[in-house]
């Protein structure tokens, strides 16, 4: 029986944690009742993604936040396939790619290094799902989806998930990277202290 190799098991490591960001995606909606405004307001399915992306790496990230809105659509009805769900497909996709290739190039993996990578993350990713949202309404349907409809549902309607984002996954990192579950921070042995 072969023995596992250390890049095998932390394959497998990732592996798992995937899987569990996904279940906590399909479920944590379901603490708001499926109402689809406190959806749009809170941003359930973000947080698990993004915390895929930094925790497990960029591959993980972008296939949790590939599957995570059909999944949900296909089972629980919520969010609604089209345009919804297609769009937040992009949207997810977007937030684990960018956030974990972001974090895992960054130099030192640092709360400064964390909300940069976050921020430009929910930035590009609110991008992309305007760009969905529009080809799929205009492009697809034939309908409208203009520049008031992008703020309204990529801002003005999401800022309390905007700012639960930028609050709740730094602490959840701080405080598993203290119980040692993920190391936080990339320390450098050559690096001179400013009390030196």
């Amino acid at each position: 029986m072969a023995q596992s190799t250390p890049k095998t098991h932390s394959q497998i490591k990732n592996l798992t944690l995937a899987a569990m960001f996904l279940a906590i995606g399909l479920t944590l909606p379901l603490l708001i009742g499926q109402v689809q405004i406190l959806g749009a307001a809170l941003l359930p399915m973000h947080i698990p993604v993004l915390l895929c992306g930094l925790i497990c790496g960029w591959k993980y990230g972008l296939g949790v936040g590939l599957i995570l809105p059909i999944m949900r659509s296909l089972i629980f009805g919520m969010p609604p396939m089209f345009p919804v769900a297609y769009a937040m497909t992009f949207e997810l996709a977007v937030y684990g790619l960018v956030i974990g290739l972001l974090y895992g190039k960054s130099r030192w993996q640092c709360i400064v290094a964390l909300y940069r990578s976050l921020i430009i993350a929910m930035i590009a990713g609110r991008i992309v799902w305007g760009a969905a949202m529009f080809v799929l309404l205009v492009g697809i349907r034939g309908g409208t989806f203009t520049f008031y409809a992008f703020i309204t549902g990529a801002v003005l309607n999401a800022w309390p998930g905007i700012v639960i984002q930028l609050i709740l996954i730094p602490v959840l990192m701080v405080a598993l990277n203290r119980t040692g579950l993920v190391h936080f921070y990339r320390e450098k042995k050559e690096e001179v202290t400013l009390s030196e």
